[in-house]
């Protein structure tokens, strides 16, 4: 099985694409850039962008992951939903299965959090609400991270001392999240878990 992560410095923190490739026995490759967007990687003219045609075009995925620049979801929503939509049917066409990794809000009461025009609980119902519109319009798997820290973040140190990035801890849970999402919709299709050929 082959899984392609497209996102930032949230997907690629304490090397959280290794910890997806243990649990689900997948090769995991990531495109990220620390504070990239989702339209970055539309644009063939940038770096990111260029490489991720060539992966989509050219090589065979299982599922392909999409995780927005942190507050993008709620600070730039309409954009959000045009470029995750236009993804996930470009990521359907060539034939693999997009996943939203739906991302959490800033530490509660971080310095992070206070620079927001919004509240810690807005910030949390605004992330869940865009991305589970763009899971609804497009048929998208979705891994409900950003909820998992809600319900979790106060018994547990999942934030780094920026108030934003996960710490380790937090990594794993993103993680178990999304290979939970992958290893039921697995269970679904019933397909086993092993490496497939790749498409030349």
């Amino acid at each position: 099985m082959r899984i392609l992560m497209l996102g930032n410095s949230f997907t690629f923190a304490n090397d959280m694409p290794a910890m997806l490739a243990e649990l689900t026995c997948a090769e995991v490759v990531h495109h990220t850039r620390g504070g990239a967007r989702l339209a970055e990687q539309l644009n063939p003219k940038t770096k990111t962008g260029a490489k991720t045609q060539a992966a989509l075009e050219n090589e065979f995925w299982d599922y392909v992951v999409l995780q927005e620049m942190s507050n993008g979801p709620v600070t730039s929503r309409n954009s959000f939903l045009k470029n995750a939509g236009r993804l996930c049917a470009w990521i359907r066409e060539e034939g693999a299965t997009p996943l939203l990794f739906a991302t959490w809000a800033y530490q509660k009461d971080s310095q992070a959090m206070a620079e927001m025009d919004i509240s810690y609980d807005e910030m949390v119902q605004g992330l869940h609400d865009a991305y589970r519109e763009v899971a609804d319009q497009n048929d998208a798997l979705i891994a409900e991270v950003g909820q998992k820290f809600y319900e979790l973040a106060d018994s547990q140190d999942l934030y780094a001392e920026d108030g934003q990035h996960p710490s380790e801890t937090g990594s794993r849970l993103a993680a178990e999240t999304i290979a939970a999402v992958i290893q039921a919709d697995q269970k679904a299709k019933r397909r086993p878990l092993q490496s497939r050929s790749i498409r030349t």
